[in-house]
């Protein structure tokens, strides 16, 4: 007997979903009829994966900054990209919730590298938002920064603009600063604390994408910093896109897949084939 399987081909990066009669199908539909959904969302994870391999051979050094796109082709291939994988992660995200099933460890490392990947490949097309609060903060130059951490808000009365880590001295200067800055590179720091305030930011923005009022666009863009914050300072080297979830966060994988999901689904609202099927990414 037939059942449901991936579809592709030897010159794309990404796949889809087809089922027994070789129709293009999203994975939530499969795992809501399917008897073995823990199989189902294990091999899309798994394929996911494969994908990001490939997707590191061909577009490691623009990723990773090395070197700016090309050309127009290559710049359509980024987009390509960054849909593809966005889809992907937002298919497990679904499928999971459906069958009940809580994120892995495994599953937040691999979603996690799949939105640092689609969060690098927007850049250079110009489609992520500006980093909070932007052009408030002060210019701290060259040199050693005293003063206190503290997660900003961008606006109290819009909980889904989200925030950003910042330094505030004593003498009122607000600096940008970054959870990797904060965990790895200041003293007195209580890192606990600043990684329980960093979770309670991105759910907050979370929580206010379900407000009739919240602007979609502005609610993916919160997201995307947070969550590129979170995934910078989580990476196993500085020179690598694979991310770690120490033991005892198990916990950090499902915020990661929950995170990258409404970044995504925020976007679909306005960009509406970003999660049709099948998409997958041309060489």
């Amino acid at each position: 007997m037939s059942r449901p399987r991936i579809a592709q081909a030897d010159d794309q990066i990404g796949f889809h979903w087809v089922s027994q009669a070789g129709i293009p199908v999203a994975l939530r539909q499969l795992v809501a009829v399917d008897g073995e959904p823990r199989r189902l969302v294990a091999t899309h994870l798994e394929a996911l994966d494969d994908a990001l391999i490939s997707a590191a051979q061909r577009f490691g050094p623009v990723l990773g900054g090395g070197r700016p796109p090309s050309g127009a082709a290559e710049l359509a291939a980024l987009r390509e990209l960054h849909r593809g994988l966005d889809r992907l992660c937002h298919e497990y995200a679904t499928a999971l919730a459906l069958a009940d099933l809580p994120a892995s460890v495994r599953a937040g490392q691999i979603i996690g590298t799949a939105a640092l990947f689609a969060i690098r490949a927007r850049l250079p097309l110009g489609l992520l938002g500006p980093a909070p609060l932007d052009d408030e903060l002060d210019d701290p130059g060259l040199g050693v920064v005293g003063g206190f951490g503290e997660m900003c808000e961008v606006d109290r009365a819009k909980p889904w603009r989200g925030g950003r880590w910042i330094v505030r001295t004593q003498t009122g200067q607000r600096y940008p600063a970054t959870l990797a800055m904060l965990l790895f590179d200041s003293s007195g720091v209580d890192k606990e604390a600043v990684l329980r305030e960093h979770r309670a930011a991105l759910r907050s923005v979370m929580t206010a994408a379900r407000a009739e009022e919240a602007d979609p666009l502005a609610v993916s863009s919160a997201l995307d910093w947070l969550l590129y914050d979170w995934l910078m300072a989580h990476r196993d080297g500085p020179d690598s896109a694979a991310i770690e979830i120490p033991k005892g966060r198990e916990q950090d994988a499902g915020l990661v897949v929950d995170a990258t999901a409404t970044s995504v689904a925020a976007r679909a609202t306005v960009d509406p084939g970003l999660l049709n099927v099948p998409r997958m990414v041309s060489r």
